[in-house]
């Protein structure tokens, strides 16, 4: 039986009458995690060797994740900056990266299995040329088994993306686009360091929905310095204009080496919202999508229509393994997750000697399709009980209730017989929930499980 007095309210969210604002201090991160065991560097290379040398499973879902680390210009919000871009570097790039393409799509594993979303991210993926990416994209098509359904996203930002490079990735197989716009207003976004005023991203997103030729999906945050509700809803109300297919709306988290720090420390730029702030704004959204009758299918993306699936970010929180490829990529392989240099040089001196380019490789925690549920339907904003694996010989959902209904009574969820239903407030507090149950599970469960043993050759 779980005793839910034994954890405390950074675990389990405090007792307040406003749950929205207050229920946890602050968003800790971006994802929700479990723990998992390191890789020794001198095992990294033969388990790497047996991993790929197995077969897959055509019954389980895959996804892959091919990175891109250049930008031209670093956002002040962005903690994930790697190289500014030059034609020199990013051409020296390409070729490195085709070369692993070819190189993990030739692995046993990869052809015995089927990957059901490919999603090209970074950094600034269209910092390559048109014609790179139409290679890109025909390079994917051609090596990889995909479904037939195959969801192929190509992110980037609307400065410099021509028609040229909107046929090319087009004709290349790029069914998918996502636009990281992060605001609309031209204030804003320059003090964000974005490139283009209102009025251009405007037309322009409106030209490539208009085409009707892949959905357009733009990726909103919210919190950002001068950002207030008004400027968010008129945030909302241009992203309706353009008729962009989807919406994600993310939660603005500054952390590590992010330039925003620095320059709100030498009074270059004001605070961004705090998290009561933050937590009034994603309720505006919220209701605002809502009057819009946009539908939801996430806690934080919406769709107009039907074409948008929004596949790739689904499945990548699920059992799905994620292939990666390229420079600071990241994924997770038969019960190992793993991260690539993130060393431009490092990495393309890997791929020229023949080494592994995993810098990092963890064995993944045994309660890890446990963990992977939880995330998934927090995200979803509905936890099902017939959706969770069991741990410990027993229903994940009936081990879970007295924290349910603790949340219940604090105003995240509505229990409904054999679902637990986020409220508003959940969905705004749906990592730090989701890392709650892992947490309890994982303090509950882990001694019991067996200790997770590497491959060997």
């Amino acid at each position: 039986m779980l005793d839910i007095n034994q954890f405390d309210s950074e675990i389990i969210g405090a007792d307040t009458p406003d749950p929205l604002r207050y229920s946890f201090v602050a968003k800790k991160g971006a994802h929700a995690a479990g723990s998992a065991m390191p890789v020794m560097p001198d095992q990294k290379q033969p388990t790497l060797e047996k991993m790929f040398a197995t077969q897959g499973d055509k019954a389980k879902k895959r996804c892959l994740y091919i990175h891109i680390p250049f930008c031209r210009v670093r956002c002040t919000f962005c903690n994930f900056f790697q190289n500014a871009a030059s034609r020199k570097l990013v051409d020296g790039y390409f070729d490195a990266l085709m070369a692993e393409i070819k190189q993990k799509a030739a692995m046993n594993w990869t052809q015995t299995g089927t990957f059901h979303a490919v999603y090209i991210g970074g950094g600034t993926p269209t910092d390559l040329s048109p014609l790179q990416v139409e290679q890109l994209g025909k390079a994917i098509r051609a090596h990889f088994p995909l479904a037939t359904d195959c969801e192929i996203t190509l992110e980037g930002r609307i400065n410099r993306f021509s028609d040229e490079m909107f046929d090319r990735a087009l004709e290349g197989g790029f069914n998918r686009f996502s636009f990281g716009v992060q605001s609309f207003d031209t204030q804003v976004r320059r003090k964000a360091k974005r490139l283009d005023d209102r009025e251009d991203v405007m037309e322009r997103i409106a030209q490539l929905s208009a085409t009707e030729q892949a959905p357009i999906i733009i990726d909103l945050l919210y919190g950002l310095p001068y950002q207030n509700l008004d400027v968010l809803e008129q945030d909302l109300k241009d992203f309706m204009d353009t008729g962009a297919h989807g919406l994600d709306l993310y939660q603005l988290i500054v952390g590590g080496s992010a330039p925003m720090i620095n320059l709100q420390e030498k009074g270059k730029l004001p605070a961004p919202a705090n998290t009561a702030q933050k937590a009034e704004m994603y309720q505006l959204g919220v209701e605002f999508m809502a009057k819009q009758h946009m539908r939801q299918l996430s806690v934080n993306h919406w769709t107009r229509d039907n074409r948008e699936r929004s596949q790739y970010n689904s499945l990548a929180k699920t059992y799905a393994e994620v292939l990666p490829i390229g420079s600071g990529a990241g994924g997770n392989v038969a019960g190992y997750s793993m991260m690539h240099h993130r060393s431009l040089d490092t990495y393309i001196d890997a791929m020229n000697t023949g080494q592994p380019v995993v810098a990092m490789m963890f064995k993944q925690n045994p309660l890890e399709p446990v963990f992977a549920s939880l995330k998934s339907q927090f995200d979803s904003g509905i936890v099902r009980r017939s959706s969770l694996p069991q741990v410990g010989g027993q229903s994940t959902f009936d081990f879970l209730n007295p924290l349910f209904e603790l949340w219940q009574k604090r105003g995240l969820i509505e229990l409904e017989q054999d679902c637990a239903v986020l409220t508003l407030a959940g969905c705004f507090w749906s990592v730090s929930l989701s890392q709650a149950c892992i947490h309890v599970v994982q303090t509950t469960f882990q001694a019991q499980m067996p200790k997770p043993k590497m491959m060997t050759m």
